[in-house]
């Protein structure tokens, strides 16, 4: 039996959940950058590290670039979920809220 077909070896797409202050700044974006943030969250479902994410000590999550914005989101593998947290501007982004 090949790797690929082996229910333990298959690809799982994890479920996408938004906080609300991550959807309030996502609705006030220009069009191009909503798009670029968009696809990027979306290809999160299917790989939740992607290359140029990092893990960040201080808030116990993970950040992924896209831009000048920061997405910062936790993944809980046990029940296959993303949950982004906040999406802002890289300089802001970090600040306590």
């Amino acid at each position: 039996m090949k790797n690929s077909e082996n229910p333990e070896n298959a690809v799982k797409d994890y479920s996408i959940e938004i906080k609300k202050s991550a959807q309030k700044f996502l609705m006030n974006l220009e069009d191009k950058y909503f798009d670029k943030i968009d696809d990027k969250i979306q290809s999160l479902k299917s790989n939740p590290h992607p290359k140029n994410s990092k893990k960040l000590l201080v808030f116990d999550c993970y950040r992924v670039r896209v831009g000048i914005y920061r997405i910062l989101y936790t993944v809980d593998y046990a029940n296959t979920k993303i949950c982004i947290l906040d999406i802002d501007n890289r300089k802001d982004v970090y600040k306590s809220k």
